[in-house]
């Protein structure tokens, strides 16, 4: 409202005031025989700053507009692009979106221990390419003093949530005081996704292991393999969960993605796998491979690829849920969709790639015995490159911390059932 004032008044100013005041002083000028390189210091045909309306407070700056700075605050545990599209669309509320990021310690004391930690959820949050600042140790709840704190300290407008309830375990509304002072804004929820889904699609990973580990484990897996429903047959929860509820659009594609080309002479960087339960090491291993270069070309094998290659239920995530959660990614450029497993000639000409490169830390079966090298073209043209993989994690590993967890799971699921979000936020 401010800035469409300003433009609908201003040629009051551009017609009115300022030649008046302006062609009064040149004729004061030649009554005192001053010349009108007198005025050298004043700005033609504006005036002084201190005769600006802005320094009046009358109107505001037209380019001096105070940016707004909106925050949201979540667990961020097992990042998906579910988190990722809630942050792109808090980010479209204001000019710059600032994260709090809630602690280990506050987590384990509301609903169990997080599968990641707060550094690894940092990188993670830090990586989004909709976020420009993160506050680490966030509280669990937004009580009075830290709202002060993020008002006055830093500077923030609005806190935003999405629109589904968010409520404490003792059933109050997490947002209340920012509703209340008026500083309170939604956004949509992503359908399609949530925490308790993704790790349902895990556990029916653990159906490959010995009848121990299954019996162990089998409760567990009916609780979660329908997302947010019971069902005890055991026989269809495998079907149940693999079918993802995810409706992939290409407006959604195109809201993830740049929309930006390599330049004519751009040094493009061509990295592949599967990036399946998007995690802190692939974050670390984009942005070290981002650095080779001026463009990073990320290549998603399919899952009939990594299904292959990794045996039945795999990935966890789907080819569009992978490609959303790699575009978010503010060190991806562009990214392939269904990359084929061998990297070619053909290939490498078509997208220009100058530097192909592959991580030290990978699934240990992503190469099967007797499989063609994927990447002989690339290493018979001088051109790869193998890089340090800056973390020991894979998504296997994830995996199993939410095995050795499965109680600790399993008691805060059906603590927080009754009000579970979607997002991820505060309850997952």
């Amino acid at each position: 409202m401010g800035s469409m004032g300003w433009e609908s008044n201003y040629w009051i100013w551009d017609t009115v005031f300022i030649p008046r005041v302006m062609g009064g002083l040149m004729v004061m000028a030649a009554l005192l025989g001053l010349s009108t390189g007198y005025f050298g210091a004043l700005p033609v045909p504006g005036l002084p700053a201190a005769l600006l309306p802005s320094s009046f407070g009358l109107f505001p700056r037209r380019n001096g507009r105070k940016k707004v700075r909106v925050y949201m605050d979540g667990c961020f545990d097992l990042m998906h692009y579910g988190h990722a599209n809630a942050l792109r669309q808090a980010r479209a509320l204001g000019d710059e979106l600032v994260v709090g990021v809630v602690s280990d310690e506050e987590i384990i004391a509301n609903k169990g221990p997080p599968v990641l930690s707060l550094e690894e959820r940092m990188v993670m949050v830090s990586g989004l390419k909709w976020v420009d600042e993160v506050i680490a140790d966030a509280p669990y709840a937004i009580n009075e003093n830290f709202m002060n704190k993020l008002f006055d300290e830093y500077n923030i407008d609005y806190i935003i949530h999405g629109d589904d309830p968010c409520l404490l375990p003792d059933g109050s509304d997490a947002y209340a005081l920012a509703k209340k002072a008026g500083r309170y804004k939604q956004i949509k929820r992503t359908e399609g996704v949530s925490s308790t889904d993704i790790v349902g699609r895990m556990l029916l990973c653990v159906r490959d292991r010995p009848n121990s580990d299954n019996h162990n484990h089998s409760n567990l897996q009916r609780q979660f393999s329908h997302g947010n429903s019971h069902n005890d047959d055991g026989g269809s929860s495998s079907s149940g969960t693999r079918v993802s509820h995810f409706l992939p659009t290409s407006r959604r594609i195109v809201q993830f993605s740049n929309g930006k080309g390599p330049g004519p002479d751009a040094r493009i960087v061509y990295i592949d796998g599967a990036f399946d339960l998007f995690h802190a090491g692939h974050v670390e291993i984009l942005k070290y491979a981002r650095n080779l270069g001026d463009f990073l070309l990320v290549g998603l094998h399919t899952d009939q690829i990594i299904s292959a290659h990794r045996g039945p239920h795999h990935p966890i995530m789907n080819l569009h849920e992978r490609s959303l959660s790699v575009l978010a990614c503010r060190y991806v450029d562009e990214v392939i969709i269904g990359a084929p497993w061998e990297v070619t000639k053909d290939m490498i000409t078509t997208f220009n790639i100058s530097l192909v490169v592959h991580g030290t830390v990978a699934e240990n079966n992503d190469l099967l015995n007797g499989d063609v090298d994927p990447y002989s073209a690339p290493k018979s043209m001088g051109i790869f490159k193998i890089i340090e993989s800056p973390r020991d994690i894979t998504t296997t590993s994830i995996m199993k911390r939410i095995v050795a967890n499965h109680e600790a799971f399993k008691d805060v699921r059906e603590c927080f059932q009754p009000h579970q979000s979607s997002y991820g936020e505060k309850t997952e």
